[in-house]
């Protein structure tokens, strides 16, 4: 099995990206009242969090300190589902965008 040396090589840090530059280009067409922009912020913390903890847990490579930021990561990945289900709810985005987006969770 080859090596990984870089966080970057990682299938589950490319997706975590993908899905944040996903979110970044949905919430610019949310509507622009305080709670979208609540939500907003919200959601944007919390997927660009999940590719941020695999990286500097991928950085610390010790074992139960790798793990520690792979579960934060994880923790932000169900808050972001969480922040989308609440976006679909309010019509924020579409069906077809919540479902590309919730399958890269």
């Amino acid at each position: 099995m080859e090596q990984i040396h870089d966080f970057r090589e990682l299938i589950v840090w490319q997706k975590s990206h993908k899905l944040f530059l996903a979110v970044i280009k949905e919430v610019e067409a949310f509507p622009k009242t305080r709670a979208a922009g609540i939500v907003t912020d919200q959601l944007l913390r919390a997927s660009g969090s999940i590719g941020a903890n695999i990286a500097e847990g991928f950085g610390r490579r010790q074992g139960k300190e790798y793990l520690h930021y792979l579960i934060i990561g994880r923790g932000s990945a169900m808050e972001t589902m969480n922040w989308l289900i609440t976006c679909d709810d309010m019509g924020w985005i579409s069906r077809m965008k919540f479902a590309d987006m919730g399958s890269m969770i």
